[in-house]
């Protein structure tokens, strides 16, 4: 006969699955459709009709155009205290407010891109009633919610607060909610609390309104830090520590989560009894890392034998992931009070103004 690989699902499994119907024991792997394809590719389609309608559609202002009410004969760049793009990668501050950026910004990216798989491994056994995979999906759309929102706001509070301030809410108040988190699971697990669930929901779409709020604030920094006349150029540099952190955001998470299962696992292993293993399993206790490796033994699937009154550590899988955040952003915060104004001797010279191109 022909072979074909197959997964086992069982309760907890189906329970994370958006259908209804479904009932225990094994799957052909493949043989299922998730609408990713075609949902990506309608994303596809839209973003290319959106892209090229707004290209067609966007005009130079005719020469002859004028805003009312303001000046057009003072220059309308600032022609001092700006520093070249050039020398960005000599300053100090550059990269302390790059440290900035790739900490919060990696804990923004790695909780969005882990959310949903986060809510339902953490609160889905513990509040089945509640956190289905329709409230999952809905927390995804919260923090989106959170993203826009943190733009909109965190800009507006700037104008009145000062960038540097609004930084430091942004790195002391990240460091306070990712560590808080791990609390909070604990006292949803511990009591069903529904109100702790919404703290951490809530907190949640705090932490990404900073995260949005970091980039609707940067350019403006920078400005404030290098020069207006080079902001573009400048922010483009800037950017690179953004791609850092879309790189170990979602990865430090993933990794940090892998790491705390098979620590989990291997503590679940030590209490099961090597019988009742070998007959969930069908082999020897001794065989467990080849079948950690297949994904054939689970911290789910090994809770099915575990002594009674073992507590699963499904829900707290992610808490080396929200520390290890906090403790990211605390150099974070260290590094951005630790920025000063530029020294003069990197601004633009006014001998330099016509031989270098804004």
């Amino acid at each position: 006969g022909k072979m074909v690989e197959v997964v086992y699902a069982n309760a907890t499994d189906l329970a994370k699955l958006s259908y209804t119907g479904l009932e225990e024991g094994f799957y052909v792997v493949g043989s299922g459709n998730t609408g990713a394809a075609m949902t990506l590719a309608t994303i596809g389609i839209g973003y290319t009709l959106a892209m090229m309608a707004s290209a067609i559609a966007i005009k130079k202002p005719h020469p002859t155009y004028k805003v009312a009410g303001v000046d057009t004969s003072s220059p309308a760049v600032q022609t001092t205290n700006n520093v070249h793009t050039d020398n960005m990668f000599k300053l100090p501050q550059f990269y302390a407010l790059g440290t900035s950026l790739v900490v919060i910004a990696s804990g923004g990216l790695g909780l969005i891109g882990v959310a949903k798989p986060l809510m339902s491994e953490v609160f889905g056994g513990t509040l089945p009633h509640i956190v289905t995979a329709a409230f999952a999906s809905s927390f995804i759309l919260m923090l989106s919610v959170g993203n826009l929102s943190g733009r909109l706001a965190w800009a507006a509070i700037s104008d009145k607060i000062g960038r540097p301030l609004t930084f430091h809410i942004f790195t002391f108040g990240s460091i306070a909610i990712y560590a808080s988190l791990p609390t909070i699971i604990q006292q949803v697990v511990q009591n069903q609390s529904v109100a702790s669930l919404g703290a951490f929901c809530g907190l949640s779409v705090f932490a990404i309104s900073i995260f949005g709020g970091v980039y609707s604030l940067l350019p403006a920094y920078e400005s404030d830090l290098f020069g207006p006349k080079y902001v573009g150029a400048n922010h483009g540099k800037m950017l690179l520590f953004s791609s850092t952190a879309a790189l170990l955001g979602p990865s430090t998470f993933l990794y940090l989560r892998s790491a705390s299962e098979k620590a989990a696992i291997t503590d679940l292993l030590s209490k099961v009894d090597a019988s009742c293993f070998e007959a969930k399993f069908g082999s020897p206790m001794t065989m467990a890392d080849s079948l950690i490796e297949a994904k054939t033994v689970t911290v789910a699937k090994l809770m099915e034998i575990a002594p009674a009154g073992t507590m699963d550590p499904t829900p707290f899988l992610y808490d080396t992931s929200f520390y290890s955040i906090a403790a990211a952003i605390t150099i974070g915060a260290v590094t951005h009070s630790m920025i000063r104004p530029v020294n003069p001797k990197w601004y633009e010279k006014v001998e330099e103004l016509e031989s270098k191109p804004i």
